[in-house]
């Protein structure tokens, strides 16, 4: 321990501790940037994320929920959505 301390006759010195310091910042700070950057879109359990933008279907859910439009409305409209972006996840209608 006394060389690792001593600065004279070209031993290494204190500084030399530092090093698995370093080391292990450096690799940590890779996990973080890929964890950021690669795995971006990607929830905890690996799925994407959902979209900023929700599909027709799921807006028009939400404005049936929240009583925006009846349901004579709503059947029509989800109509015209299946005609044009086909069944989506097969659950029966009416």
């Amino acid at each position: 321990m006394h060389t690792l301390a001593h600065l004279g006759d070209a031993a290494p010195g204190a500084w030399i501790l530092f090093f698995p310091l370093i080391w292990a910042a450096v690799v940590l700070g890779g996990i973080t940037l890929l964890r950021r950057t690669a795995w971006r879109g990607h929830g905890p359990s690996g799925r994407p994320a959902p979209a900023d933008h929700p599909s027709p279907l799921t807006v028009l859910g939400r404005r049936f929920a929240s009583g925006e439009i009846d349901e004579e409305e709503y059947w029509r409209r989800l109509s015209v959505l299946e005609e044009q972006f086909g069944r989506a996840g097969g659950a029966g209608g009416r």
